[in-house]
């Protein structure tokens, strides 16, 4: 019983682990995406 408890535990913390890179990554992607329509616009007004 103890076992499967742990190992619970153990794959919670890699899908915990999994959730905030997979978060962090999407705010680089949308960052990214942002920047780019910035500088698009801005290029695109001169």
């Amino acid at each position: 019983m103890k076992m499967s408890s742990q190992s619970m535990g153990a794959s919670k913390r890699k899908f915990v682990n999994r959730g905030l890179s997979g978060m962090v990554r999407e705010q680089r992607a949308r960052l990214y995406i942002i920047r780019r329509c910035v500088v698009m616009l801005l290029c695109w007004h001169e």
